[in-house]
């Protein structure tokens, strides 16, 4: 059996311009990378206000499990069945980081015959976007650090700077630093952190910006520190907007890459949706619906964290309506839900499924509460049985939600024509009435509580005393009316990733809440999960190599 990675390799991929004039798009409208990869140009992205909206689908996913689901698989296998029905489709994800690409989890390219391509360039530099993203990120960490050491005419409190340095890899020796140490002209001794990249609030900003004026306005609002009086000092004052906006000007424009089967793919930003909000840019978004009759786009990690975030911060600030989700699952992780251990998921276990199978019932059921339609697909493995599916099947209807088998990561578009027309069938026959889990006017700690109880399933919500005071603080300098942006782990749809399948009743745990005023939402930290992730023992890193002729061996 051939690995992800040399079927990526062994494809046939099109000139990137051939695939762009099937879109209608000029050569003169595109940014060459080399012959597979190209930005769109501003003047395209101009011209492209004035047409129609084709329709929105997401595709989200129940929680991640070791045994795996496949959501962006299914998105891109999904894109390329539209394509062989006739359909002018086009796909929007998210960029992968280095993080995961050398940690545990992997790229972000899909998987088998359901990829996008050229795979390893994708998930190494690509188009150079997050390297763009660091260092404004770091540029405004050091003028913020350079004020301080040439000063401090702001009157900057060094204990209450909120700006962090970031790098896009994971290294957790970096999480809690001291910077200055050294002479008087090494700068002003202070406590620091690092992000991870695709948690820095310029991730959000680029994600969430609709153009380079509301770039430029957001990256002005950006609260880097407080002063001694308690007072907010932002990038604006540092004089910082100018030169992180020219650093951000390319990445600003959309990349557009193929799948295996010449599907056209906008890829661009990358946020994760476990510490951050967890979609690809507003811009790539927006693009791709004004291309094609149909935009599939996906949002991170399980449907709890991706595509709430999706629904109440990307849909609220972009004015977005989408027309229906796909939620993706697999037996294995939902009988991995119902408590059967990985070694043993390749077995029929109709009572483990029925027992884990309330995992898949919240997620159709939150999905619900957006009032958009919802079709489940199963990513079919081997292992599977008619019984299991069957049973699956059954459930999904009950919940008055549409069912499709997809098999796209063996068979590619092919695999992925049932759910194709499945879900074509649910846009003609099912309006979506999409609304927003909750309004502006709810008070920050009630928005917190609001997807706690109606998403997670929580039956109370514990503030520490820190957390407090922040949101008392935020509200009063202004931040009420923000969405809320909830870090949380993936693995459950509790705080607690040891709790698998519906937890209800618990007490989720708000350790931390602090504001991208820029980005536009406040951020509630919960549990145990972090801004910076470590490498784990073994981290897949060991496995990746190039050889002489500068083949890469090793990603997936």
């Amino acid at each position: 059996m051939k690995s992800d990675i040399q079927i990526a390799q062994e494809a046939v991929m099109e000139p990137i311009t051939q695939v762009a004039q099937r879109l209608g798009l000029d050569p003169d409208e595109l940014e060459l990378y080399g012959r597979y990869k190209a930005k769109l140009t501003s003047q395209c992205l101009e011209r492209l206000k004035d047409e129609p909206d084709g329709k929105l689908i997401l595709v989200t996913a129940i929680n991640p499990t070791p045994a795996g689901e496949g959501k962006t698989t299914t998105t891109v296998g999904l894109g390329q069945a539209f394509g062989r029905l006739g359909k002018r489709a086009v796909i929007a994800l998210r960029e992968p980081s280095l993080g995961p690409c050398f940690g545990i989890k992997g790229g972000a390219a899909g998987g088998g015959y359901a990829q996008v391509v050229p795979m390893d360039d994708l998930n190494l530099h690509f188009t150079g976007d997050f390297h763009a993203i660091t260092s404004a990120n770091n540029l405004l960490a050091a003028l913020l650090d350079n004020h301080i050491h040439q000063g401090n005419e702001l009157q900057i409190d060094p204990r209450q700077v909120v700006w962090k340095r970031c790098e896009d890899m994971n290294d957790r020796a970096l999480r809690n630093i001291v910077i200055g140490m050294g002479g008087k002209a090494d700068g002003v001794v202070r406590e620091d952190h690092f992000v991870i990249t695709v948690a820095s609030e310029i991730m959000a900003v680029l994600c969430l910006a609709s153009d380079m004026e509301d770039l430029k306005e957001r990256l002005s609002r950006i609260v880097v520190a407080y002063n001694y009086q308690g007072e907010p000092v932002t990038a604006s004052q540092l004089k910082a907007v100018g030169a992180m906006a020219a650093l951000l000007k390319d990445a600003m424009k959309p990349n557009l890459i193929q799948t295996l089967e010449h599907t056209p793919a906008l890829v661009h930003g990358g946020p994760f949706a476990n510490i951050a909000h967890g979609c690809n840019s507003l811009i790539a978004t927006r693009t791709a619906m004004k291309l094609a009759d149909y935009c599939i786009t996906e949002a991170g990690f399980g449907a709890d964290l991706g595509a709430e975030k999706f629904f109440d911060i990307k849909c609220r600030i972009g004015g977005l309506k989408p027309d229906a989700a796909v939620l993706v699952a697999t037996i294995r992780a939902l009988k991995y839900n119902g408590g059967v251990a990985k070694a043993d998921l390749n077995r029929e276990n109709l009572p483990a499924l029925q027992a884990g199978i309330v995992n898949l019932e919240k997620h159709i059921e939150n999905l619900q509460k957006y009032g958009v339609p919802v079709v489940v697909t199963l990513n079919s493995f081997v292992s599977d049985t008619p019984a299991e599916e069957a049973f699956v099947r059954e459930f999904c209807q009950k919940k008055g939600c549409a069912f499709a088998l997809s098999q796209v990561w063996e068979k590619g578009g092919e695999g992925g024509v049932e759910l194709a027309e499945k879900l074509l069938e649910t846009l003609e026959t099912r309006e979506s009435r999409f609304r927003l889990l909750y309004p502006d006017e709810l008070g920050l700690k009630e928005k917190i509580r609001t997807v706690a109880r109606e998403i997670y399933g929580a039956g109370s919500v514990s503030f520490s005393p820190a957390a407090e005071k922040q949101i008392r603080r935020l509200e009063e300098l202004g931040y009420r009316s923000l969405p809320v942006c909830m870090a949380k782990n993936q693995y459950s749809l509790s705080d607690d990733p040891a709790k698998l399948g519906r937890p209800s009743g618990f007490e989720l745990s708000v350790r931390e809440v602090y504001v991208s005023a820029g980005a536009g939402f406040v951020v509630a930290l919960t549990g145990t999960v972090m801004t910076m992730p470590g490498l784990s023992r073994t981290p897949a890193a060991y496995q990746i190599d190039v050889n002489d002729e500068g083949v890469i061996t090793g990603l997936f």
